[in-house]
């Protein structure tokens, strides 16, 4: 295949932050951007050339932003499939259309998985509120999600009893949702996985990944994990990417169990907030990393040069009495600040995010939850920053 050198344009359905960092990345290596968005006040705005302000299921508007541009990738999954053939008729699409349809459909990618081998805690395709009810009956605590979006821990119902099914499945739209059983979580990991259009791939070390309330708290790599726990999860995001057959990024998010199972959480076939601490500490970003993917390019080396950690900052710290202290956050050694151009901050909202390097992985946490700390102490108590001890576990 003829690779999209610098000086091409590269378009994105979807102008959030993610599209607005890997934007930054192909700047800087000579590409031009263009992007298609609902909003047209986007985080990517500030650097595409050109904002196509249109929803996602606009083949007119997707058509003319790939007939414009030399590839087109994406930032968010949620694309109509009809719009991703649209404009595979005229440029190309990185990913295709394939894995996409697959993922972006939560049952459909769990179903994907299953006939696939690849190891999963156990699910059910729930049709209705008996659908719901029995599964509790029979796994006992599940979580019921939405088969599509409601990411950062929205669409999402707790169930520990089988007289929560009504509520949760009026919760859910009453539509077909996903309902898995809750397993015991030692700890969370993901693996980010770069592919050409050729086949060759380039695998990052495992991220070692915290939530609160479904939104990721931080990121740290390496993970600090047993070396043999480390190789599996690499191994089982690798043959998840060639076996999908994607072209671009894929983040594969996993549990590791109480038990030292090691279980696919979910996929996500573009740059992922897990990795955003790939941009201070690893060799290739994972937002270059998508550039070279779909433009054919040399795949960049995914080694550690620095322990690094990220933290999220959401809306919540721009609505307390006290604006965020961003002298006293900086103070902290390593410490960096990285905001995504949103107006209008709102509670759950990612503005941005801190990240910082050390010596080592517990250093680079500590540092960046210390300049969290600083940055807005009112919010310490809705946001799980305590600093964890990371040991390695024998898992």
């Amino acid at each position: 295949m003829t690779p999209i050198l610098p000086g091409a344009t590269i378009g994105f359905l979807g102008g959030g932050q993610l599209g607005r960092m890997t934007a930054f990345a192909a700047r800087s290596m000579g590409y031009d951007i263009q992007v298609l968005d609902p909003d047209a006040a986007c985080a990517a705005r500030a650097v595409a050339s050109r904002t196509i302000t249109a929803p996602f299921d606009d083949i007119a508007a997707a058509v003319e932003l790939a007939k414009s541009c030399d590839v087109v990738t994406l930032e968010i999954e949620q694309i109509h499939p009809d719009v991703l053939d649209a404009v595979a008729e005229h440029t190309a699409l990185r990913p295709g259309r394939a894995p996409v349809y697959i993922i972006q459909d939560r049952i459909r990618q769990k179903e994907w998985l299953h006939a696939q081998g690849f190891p999963l805690g156990a699910f059910v395709a729930a049709a209705s509120a008996a659908d719901v009810e029995a599964a509790v009956r029979e796994h006992g605590a599940c979580i019921a999600k939405s088969t599509h979006g409601g990411y950062d821990g929205r669409g999402q119902v707790r169930l520990r009893e089988p007289e929560q099914a009504a509520d949760a499945w009026e919760a859910l739209g009453g539509r077909t949702c996903l309902v898995e059983k809750m397993v015991s979580i030692d700890y969370e990991i993901s693996v980010m996985v770069a592919r050409r259009p050729g086949g060759e791939m380039a695998v990052y070390p495992p991220s070692r990944n915290h939530h609160t309330s479904g939104i990721l708290t931080w990121a740290v790599i390496p993970a600090v994990i047993a070396p043999e726990m480390s190789e599996k999860a690499q191994s089982l995001a690798s043959a998840i990417t060639e076996r999908i057959g994607i072209v671009g990024l894929l983040a594969v998010e996993c549990f590791v169990t109480t038990e030292g199972e090691l279980l696919v959480n979910e996929l996500a076939p573009r740059p992922h907030n897990t990795y955003h601490h790939s941009e201070r500490g690893l060799a290739t970003s994972q937002f270059e990393q998508l550039v070279r993917a779909v433009c054919d390019l040399p795949l960049g080396s995914t080694e550690v040069h620095a322990p690094s950690a990220i933290v999220n900052l959401l809306g919540e710290v721009w609505l307390q009495h006290e604006p965020p202290h961003t002298t006293h956050a900086l103070q902290v050694p390593g410490s960096r600040l990285h905001l995504y151009g949103k107006a209008g901050a709102r509670g759950g909202r990612k503005m941005g995010h801190l990240s910082a390097v050390g010596e080592s992985a517990q250093q680079a946490l500590g540092r960046v939850l210390e300049s969290y700390r600083r940055l807005s102490p009112e919010t310490i108590a809705s946001f799980d920053v305590h600093e964890p001890v990371l040991a390695r576990s024998t898992n």
